[in-house]
């Protein structure tokens, strides 16, 4: 058994390649700026967590296990670094762990993309386990019911959300590897648009045994080669007899012109019946029954941060979802008009980099359709220096809806709440800490009921 040592242990992706080293027997080690309950849950496992980044954390014998986002300078890489240790991005390790499924006789499933690829993974994993195949996965959310967003197991499936943000998805070798969408994204990273961001899955999929696309979406028909397709109009697998309410969504699959079965999801939105539809058909792919699983693909209420219900107050809902880019906040705000009606809605938005809002800036404006208010917060940087004259200030000024409150998440939701009215349905959207704006409004309704 290894000894591996993650610096910024405690976010989703990081502490779920950490417990699964965990559970496989290793000895873990890490550190962050700050506990979590990710955290808690490691240190139940044997992990031993640091909070503060310092050198003396750092055993001297271990494999050292990085994201993009650590840089050069942080004092526990450094010394890495001056001592010779392997140092991993966390990509290497998730290529090490998949690699090794698979020479345990595993089918390892991979879902990417640039949007769905954590509900993906996770409804995939979800069904599996529910249906008693126990597989192993790690991905980008905690799977509903199963409260975790990895595990080991014995059985003969893997399952992964597959990261493109940083090209790293071109590491690994797939038995399936699905591919929910392409879009421009990650403009950091892919200076050319989208047709870099093309260029490096022509790579993954040249590592793939066999690769699923969505026949509808225009940057996955730009992809080389023939492939297996799943979509809504022309396809190996289509969905077809669609219909939808307030409850949840219904269609039948159909595979090559033959009817496989009919699945029924408690998700609402059109992109959720292209998540659900390309799941059941990578399991098809792979030799299952679906008449067998389909049964758990109606008792899956979703990922968290994917359109979660955080509470409420008093007739205002308070939901939390991570849509940060364009595409995403339509598909969220499109579910959650069709759920409660457009004209309850108020959309919360936290731009999520400053490389994001600007390379997307159009795209953003053009995406809260389905919102009767649109509040816009501060940029959250997410490590990037700040561009001049891209702000949340000046993003608000260009919508002719948008408003702007300055300051921190828990600032926004002192001032947001007493504009609020019964029959409101707050929705906070965005990566960074607009997670936490349901539980600052909480505290305020508190405050607010006790005068």
């Amino acid at each position: 058994m290894g000894k591996y040592h993650f610096i910024a242990i405690g976010g989703i992706g990081m502490s779920g390649l950490a417990k699964y080293l965990l559970e496989e027997g290793h000895t873990v080690s890490g550190s962050d700026i700050e506990d979590s309950k990710y955290i808690n849950a490691l240190r139940d496992l044997g992990a031993t967590v640091y909070i503060g980044h310092d050198e003396k954390n750092l055993p001297e014998d271990a494999t050292v296990i990085v994201s993009t986002a650590i840089r050069e300078t942080n004092p526990e890489l450094k010394k890495a670094r001056n001592l010779g240790l392997k140092v991993y991005h966390r990509s290497d390790l998730l290529q090490e762990i998949s690699a090794s499924a698979q020479k345990q006789g595993k089918c390892f499933i991979g879902y990417s993309g640039t949007h769905g690829k954590t509900t993906t993974s996770g409804l995939s994993s979800y069904v599996l386990e529910k249906s008693g195949f126990e597989p192993a996965f790690v991905v980008g959310g905690i799977v509903p019911d199963i409260h975790t967003n990895a595990q080991h197991k014995g059985g003969k499936y893997f399952t992964a959300e597959l990261d493109e943000s940083d090209g790293t998805i071109v590491k690994y070798s797939s038995d399936i590897l699905v591919i929910n969408n392409l879009e421009e994204d990650h403009v950091d990273f892919y200076k050319n648009g989208l047709s870099d961001l093309v260029a490096t899955f022509n790579k993954a999929i040249s590592n793939s045994k066999k690769v699923l696309i969505n026949a509808d979406n225009n940057g996955c028909k730009m992809l080389n080669g023939e492939h297996i397709t799943f979509g809504l109009n022309e396809a190996d697998y289509v969905a077809k007899s669609i219909s939808s309410s307030k409850d949840g969504s219904k269609f039948d699959m159909y595979y090559r012109g033959k009817y496989i079965d009919t699945i029924e999801i408690q998700l609402t939105g059109k992109h959720n019946i292209y998540n659900a539809l390309s799941v059941a058909a990578s399991l098809h792919i792979s030799g299952i029954d679906i008449s067998k699983v389909k049964e758990h693909f109606k008792t899956f209420t979703g990922m968290g941060r994917r359109f979660q219900h955080i509470c409420s107050l008093e007739g205002i809902e308070v939901y939390d979802d991570y849509a940060h880019h364009p595409t995403e906040i339509n598909a969220a705000l499109d579910a959650a008009s069709t759920k409660f009606g457009k004209e309850n809605i108020v959309a919360v938005f936290q731009p999520h980099r400053y490389t994001r809002l600007k390379g997307l800036w159009n795209d953003f404006q053009d995406s809260f359709s389905n919102a009767k208010r649109v509040i816009v917060t501060d940029v959250y940087a997410a490590s990037e220096d700040v561009i001049e004259g891209i702000s949340g200030e000046n993003f608000a000024k260009s919508m002719d809806k948008a408003e702007y409150i300055q300051g921190s998440i828990e600032n926004v939701a002192k001032e947001l709440l007493p504009t609020l009215k019964k029959g409101n349905v707050v929705i906070g959207l965005g990566a960074g800490t607009i997670t936490d704006l349901g539980k600052y409004l909480q505290k305020y309704y508190g405050e607010l009921s006790c005068k």
